[in-house]
């Protein structure tokens, strides 16, 4: 699915200056009145709208320990997902455990989506990442880890945060 646009830059119809009186709007605003004919502005028709698009990482640091902020980020995740976002999951922590299958706790949570189907939802749609030094450190290997659930490390975790039109969320 291509990724939706998250914010889109508005440009003039006829790709001309935006500002053309050379500063003239400035006195009108001092002086409290315009000049211009707001019926015509008004037919002229939309701007050319120019669609920018983002991809989303989610980085988890976090377990079932502290459950709201566990909940919260999965939840983010799993919206941009089915929003048609290009969502990248970073589980690292106690939240590397969400990449085994039957390791998911029910977290019990009032108002929320059960975890099990956000991780289920970033799995269809995302792609999943496990720490590599979490990951060791919890004995867990890459034929434990669910389906497409891949083990790196900083280096590509910074490779996927500072490329061009990212944006990082770290919960």
């Amino acid at each position: 699915m291509a990724p939706r646009s998250l914010r889109a830059a508005v440009q003039p119809r006829d790709g001309g200056a935006r500002d053309t009186d050379e500063g003239q709007d400035r006195e009108q605003e001092q002086s409290g009145g315009d000049d211009l004919a707001h019926e015509r502005i008004l037919t002229v028709g939309p701007p050319r709208v120019e669609h920018v698009t983002r991809r989303l990482v989610v980085k988890v640091t976090c377990g079932a320990e502290d459950a709201e902020r566990l909940s919260q980020a999965l939840t983010v995740a799993a919206t941009a997902v089915a929003s048609g976002v290009d969502v990248s999951l970073w589980l690292t922590g106690d939240a590397t455990w969400l990449g085994v299958p039957g390791r998911v706790p029910d977290l019990g949570l009032d108002h929320a989506t059960p975890l099990a189907d956000l991780v289920a939802s970033v799995l269809a749609g995302g792609r999943t990442t496990v720490c590599t030094q979490c990951a060791a450190r919890r004995g867990i290997m890459t034929e434990t880890l669910a389906d497409g659930v891949r083990i790196a490390g900083a280096a590509t975790f910074l490779d996927e945060v500072l490329g061009d039109d990212v944006q990082a969320l770290v919960y």
